[in-house]
């Protein structure tokens, strides 16, 4: 796929799960989980032990089922590695021109991370394919509402302190797609199935605006 392609695919669902664990198994059997809720776009982060084995792992098993990608990518020489390993992207909580450089060398989108309106314009400059909102918790979804009124061309990817409950309120500001980790994936294979399921629906929801009155 073209850059565009994954990146308009990595955001489908409004929603991508960031695997952050102690272990390459502990990792794999989160991210299976959430591919069996039905979740097509996963983030492993790379300082989860083997993390690089793991993406090439799921990749493999994935095919186009759905996008892997790598995250807290922090320089040139992690986004080669990343792309080698097989990441369908680059994701960051930091904004470094070398990983866009390195991304975009190979085809690879990239998020960067970003949380003043300086670096948004910035990481536009650079090319990113979309921007990290890092971390979401000390801003608010009043803030994406804010910056897209002045900066309507980012697609901001808040992450870092959203929630199943606020979540919503996020895409409803004009986020393009929320990242979670643990508020999404901890649990048994049951207990996150049906906590996918049910925000994909409540951010479809809130995509179309139609969301319940209070």
């Amino acid at each position: 796929m073209y850059r565009w392609e994954i990146t308009r695919a990595a955001m489908a669902q409004r929603v991508f799960a960031i695997v952050r664990k102690e272990s390459y198994d502990q990792a794999a059997a989160a991210a299976d989980g959430l591919l069996s809720a039905g979740l097509t776009t996963i983030e492993i982060s790379l300082t989860t032990p083997f993390a690089l084995e793991a993406v090439t792992t799921l990749v493999r098993e994935v095919g186009d089922d759905a996008i892997i990608g790598a995250g807290t990518v922090l320089d040139a020489a992690s986004a080669r590695t990343a792309v080698d390993a097989g990441a369908r992207f680059l994701a960051s909580p930091s904004l470094d021109e070398e990983v866009i450089r390195t991304g975009h060398r190979y085809g690879i989108p990239v998020f960067p991370g970003v949380s003043t309106p300086t670096e948004v314009v910035r990481a536009l400059e650079l090319g990113a394919d979309a921007l990290k909102l890092f971390p979401a918790s000390a801003h608010g979804p009043g803030w994406i509402r804010d910056v897209r009124a002045a900066l309507p061309q980012a697609a901001l990817l808040p992450t870092g302190g959203v929630t199943l409950e606020d979540a919503p309120e996020w895409i409803a500001a004009g986020a393009a797609a929320c990242g979670m980790g643990a508020a999404l994936a901890d649990g048994d294979r049951d207990v996150v199935v049906k906590r996918v399921g049910d925000l994909l629906g409540r951010l479809e929801e809130a995509a179309s605006g139609d969301r319940p009155q209070d």
